[in-house]
């Protein structure tokens, strides 16, 4: 299929497939239930044209007439009649073939958008959009219509529905402990902190294959980092979700799509997003204001705005981001590349809020890029601007150089980016400006989306697997998240909680991620989640590193990290 330039709109494609899901469902029970109704062969027509081209899948004229639901001829007296009108483009197969696929021509498409915009506003009015609040920051598909206060946590039945020798492998950090801390305080009758084992990042991700491994599970939930799912999945690792999401008290519309995706693996769901934290950038908005300078939405005015903060000599350096050799810089390398709109595959750059990875059997690397090579002259540029031991930074000591007054720019997790307001010995609390990451040369913001995925392993009994989603569905429930958001942990994957105005109140994170979601500007892609993920960024660890700080030659190091891949992967 050709491509067709895209109408300009407020809407997302993800919106805009909900929209058309809505009207299809709404229109459904009119013409089955209100005698004397017939179905409107234009608007079935123009729906399933519409969701076809959404959706990136080859529609024919039969095809198109079959999910209209009208007889044949009528369709086929419609749909020449739309080619003519100049509302449907035949596109040729090829390969010799004299049949055409459809798609909408620019003018449908154009028109439909704006009748779904008409949609979504009138709708949001309707439910109770904030007055003074525009349509376009009201996002279609959440499962929240008026913004409502939350009512705090509850616990009433959890000891009914869920067992309590739920036994769970977690990463060790702040949010996973206060999860524990008030499972814990929940299930005092019933549960142990010993029934939490958290574990670094690393170290997780190693007792997580035992996990796995073990014929009888001695976890019940294992938590794993996003870019893990497709390997864990790959392996048969991963309970599937889908059924028992169907009986659980959590309602996917609530996440936004780019989030609740992180845990879908080749059409199935095998993780539930407890949280997610964005990469971005913070800034000293008191410094920025007294020597009046903008804030930076490029690499080059990152880096000058890092030079006019920087004074070594007074120990205080211009920016910290995560140099240390490994995992840090390998992760630094991917997001610094998705902000030039690039990952470290060759993956086509479309339909960015849902990604699949089943038709990559053998992996086409993009990492030997002329885009890279700009990557890697960034970061030693960033490395002149930084504190001297930036070549041995992690998220740990980036965050309190900031935290403690020593830099002027971070980049940094939101989750972790929460301490500067909410401890007592920031330097810093009240005079952060949190702004998203800066952009190679003002393209389109790509904000990386981290986080983790609550999974049950597959040897789990599946009658224990229920018992065990119903314990999920009150972890991730709105009323625990909110819990979390107000606790100092502002950022939550569902709308219902952004919505909320004591949640909204807690944290100017919270509002600003909420933005950057509505705008179709998180990227799952910047760490593809595929089966080979972790080798990859062990080898990017080493030679990114190099090549910034150890002298290599930026090419040369490009060149090996791609060999050293293919040559484990697929030269054994």
């Amino acid at each position: 299929m050709t491509t067709s330039s895209a109408p300009v709109s407020e809407l997302t494609s993800h919106e805009l497939s909900r929209i058309v899901d809505f009207l299809r469902k709404l229109r459904a029970p009119f013409d089955v239930g209100v005698p004397g109704a017939t179905k409107d062969v234009f608007w079935n027509i123009v729906l399933e044209l519409v969701d076809a081209h959404l959706h990136r899948r080859p529609i024919d004229k039969s095809g198109l007439v079959t999910l209209a639901g009208v007889p044949y001829s009528t369709g086929n007296r419609m749909i020449t009649k739309m080619i003519a009108d100049d509302q449907i483009r035949q596109v040729p197969r090829g390969g010799g073939l004299k049949t055409h696929f459809l798609e909408p021509t620019d003018a449908l498409l154009h028109s439909f958008m704006d009748y779904a915009t008409h949609v979504k506003g009138h709708l949001a009015k309707t439910f109770g959009l904030r007055k003074g609040t525009e349509a376009n920051e009201y996002y279609f598909g959440g499962s929240y219509f008026a913004a409502q206060i939350i009512s705090p946590v509850r616990g009433d039945d959890i000891a009914v529905k869920v067992p309590g020798d739920i036994r769970f492998l977690l990463n060790d950090d702040n949010y996973f402990s206060a999860m524990r801390n008030m499972w814990s305080d929940f299930r005092n009758d019933l549960s142990r902190k010993s029934s939490f084992q958290l574990h670094r990042l690393p170290d997780l991700y190693t007792n997580a294959h035992k996990a796995f491994a073990a014929p009888i599970p001695d976890h019940d939930v294992v938590a794993l980092n996003m870019p893990w799912l497709g390997e864990f999945a790959e392996k048969g690792c991963l309970a599937p979700l889908d059924e028992l999401l169907n009986d659980a008290a959590i309602n996917p519309l609530d996440f936004h799509p780019s989030v609740w995706g992180t845990g879908n693996w080749k059409g199935t769901q095998y993780g539930i997003p407890l949280y997610c934290t964005i990469e971005i950038l913070a800034a000293r908005r008191d410094l920025f204001e007294d020597r009046s300078l903008t804030y930076p939405r490029t690499f080059d005015e990152t880096i000058a705005a890092a030079r006019a903060l920087h004074r070594p000599a007074n120990e205080f350096y211009g920016i910290a981001w995560n140099g240390q050799r490994g995992m840090p810089i390998a992760n630094s390398f991917m997001f610094f590349l998705a902000a030039c709109q690039k990952t470290i595959i060759d993956i086509p750059m479309h339909n960015r809020e849902s990604w699949t990875f089943d038709r990559f059997e053998k992996l086409k690397l993009q990492i030997n890029t002329d885009d890279s090579l700009d990557v890697i002259e960034y970061m030693k540029q960033l490395a002149e601007v930084s504190p001297p031991d930036i070549a041995k930074v992690d998220w740990e000591r980036g965050l309190s150089y900031f935290m403690y007054g020593q830099v002027g720019l971070a980049y940094c997790w939101t989750m972790r980016a929460a301490r500067f307001e909410h401890e007592l010995s920031s330097q810093v609390a009240r005079r952060v400006a949190y702004l998203p990451p800066p952009s190679r040369r003002m393209h389109q913001v790509a904000a990386p989306v981290g986080g983790f995925l609550m999974t049950i392993p597959a040897r789990v009994p599946p009658a224990r697997q229920r018992q065990i989603m119903n314990a999920l569905a009150w972890m991730v429930s709105p009323e625990a998240m909110k819990a979390h958001v107000k606790n100092g942990f502002p950022v939550a994957p569902r709308f219902s909680v952004c919505a909320d105005p004591e949640a909204l109140a807690s944290s100017p994170i919270v509002s600003m991620v909420d933005q950057l979601a509505r705008r179709n500007q998180l990227v799952t892609w910047a760490r593809p989640p595929i089966k080979e993920f972790s080798y990859i960024e062990t080898v990017l660890g080493t030679e990114i590193h190099d090549a910034v700080f150890n002298g290599k030659q930026p090419r040369q190091a490009l060149r090996d990290a791609e060999n050293r891949i293919y040559g484990e992967l697929y030269h054994k």
